[in-house]
């Protein structure tokens, strides 16, 4: 059955209602719904699964056929190891998460018996738009639900038979909670997407999770703000000073640990002064889980100097294009950073390249010198940058939010890994006894304002 613009309409308009009431629910009735959330995912693990298989399956054929990116089947497959019982817990670390709406951010007295405070409050209606992930069901209804707002969400046909199965299942334990059924709606119809991006007036944010054609497609379709990245493009530097063991286990994590992920490593940058000695180190590790390297001609020229024969196969000469690409697989864009006659030139040419090829996601620098990691730290404009660590740490729950509902490279109200802070705006609350603007004024009679900060 076809989502019409009218049936759009109704879909959104209940969604608003039932955020209306579910953000004046207390904190314990939205934890219990996420309690029944849990037990009951639990309890239909089998069901779930079998309907995921089925899935896997059909797009397995897909992908081998050309017609599915193999990254795409690698994200839809639940029965990886850890992956179910990771959106479980999920569930739970954000039901017992601190209650992040009502919390008052800032208070002053504007003057006597005239209070001003900030407080946190829902955003209102999410419109969660994903490819694959059948797992984004469970950890967007917690969210939404943790903080008080009202989500729509509509899957992609490859993971159609999970997104049913879940469906049902987070339908019926919402419906035994004191959360308003609505307040999680799951849309199955295939041209629901240009319809709900219409309702500019009674959708508040739309988040988007997929390819980039897909991301892409929603931020030139809608008035709504977009929350999300349409590419994960990662990129470490190499300097000189780097500590061989600390590089080669920071970079294999990056690229290997889930090579079809947004915050995979795609780009790596090498100073020229390591390119006989760290370098073919991480290479070989690299090259050794099967990591394709597309390297400059100078990185290509070191490696094949000292790699052996059978392993100088899996190096190619790098195109323009490889700096701006996002392979999610065992490819690797390789390109040496030049240095001049200051301590921080090849920092800042390392800076310069990032900046202008990366996807603003995740950055990483190898250094032994806190001086040149805050300068690279400081320099880059990207959601996240790290010292000496993995690329694949940009994650909600690695970062202690529960989970999340994607990551961000936003620079207006959100950023990075988006939990449940990022699902709350804020609103102005003034309480007064009769205080009238116009008695403010520097003639006779008028009043000042005090404007002195209050505890909170």
């Amino acid at each position: 059955m076809s989502l019409t613009e009218s049936a759009a309409v109704d879909v959104a308009r209940s969604a608003s209602l039932a955020s209306r009431k579910l953000a004046i629910l207390p904190n314990a009735a939205r934890n219990e719904a996420l309690t029944a959330l849990y037990k009951a995912l639990n309890e239909n693990r089998a069901t779930i699964l079998a309907a995921n298989a089925r899935d896997v399956e059909a797009a397995t054929l897909a992908a081998n056929s050309g017609d599915l990116n193999h990254s795409v089947l690698k994200r839809l497959d639940l029965s990886r190891p850890g992956k179910y019982d990771d959106m479980l817990e999920g569930i739970l670390s954000v039901r017992d998460l601190e209650d992040p709406v009502g919390k008052i951010t800032m208070r002053s007295l504007l003057d006597e018996g005239l209070t001003l405070e900030r407080v946190s409050c829902p955003i209102g209606v999410l419109l969660i738009i994903f490819e694959a992930r059948p797992e984004v069901i469970a950890n967007i209804a917690a969210l939404a639900i943790k903080s008080g707002n009202a989500a729509i969400l509509k899957g992609g046909k490859e993971s159609l038979e999970s997104f049913v199965a879940i469906a049902n299942v987070v339908s019926d334990a919402i419906a035994g909670s004191p959360v308003p059924v609505s307040s999680i709606q799951l849309v199955k119809s295939r041209d629901a997407v240009s319809s709900l991006l219409a309702q500019d007036s009674l959708i508040d944010l739309v988040i988007p999770r997929g390819s980039n054609e897909l991301v892409r497609f929603v931020k030139d379709n809608t008035k709504i703000p977009v929350l999300g990245h349409a590419d994960g493009l990662c990129s470490a530097y190499v300097h000189s000073d780097a500590n061989i063991h600390t590089a080669v286990k920071v970079i294999v994590d990056s690229k290997t640990d889930y090579p079809a992920a947004c915050n995979a490593l795609e780009t790596l940058l090498v100073h020229e002064d390591i390119l006989d000695s760290i370098f073919p180190a991480v290479a070989t590790a690299l090259l050794d889980k099967g990591v394709s390297l597309r390297c400059d001609e100078a990185s290509k020229a070191a490696l094949l100097k000292t790699l052996p024969t059978e392993k100088s196969t899996g190096v190619q000469l790098a195109a323009e294009a490889d700096y701006d690409t996002e392979f999610l697989d065992l490819v690797l864009a390789v390109k040496t950073v030049r240095a001049t006659n200051t301590p921080t030139s090849a920092v800042e040419a390392a800076i310069e390249h990032i900046n202008l090829h990366s996807s603003k996601h995740t950055e990483i620098i190898l250094t032994e010198s806190q001086e040149l990691a805050n300068l690279f730290m400081s320099g880059i404009d990207s959601a996240g940058v790290y010292w000496n660590a993995s690329s694949r740490f940009a994650d909600g729950m690695r970062y202690g939010f529960g989970t999340e509902v994607g990551i961000s490279t936003n620079k207006i109200h959100s950023r990075g890994p988006v939990g449940l802070e990022g699902l709350t705006i804020y609103k102005y609350l003034i309480r007064g006894n009769g205080h009238a603007a116009g008695d403010y004024h520097d003639g006779p009679g008028g009043r000042k304002y005090i404007h002195s900060t209050l505890p909170f």
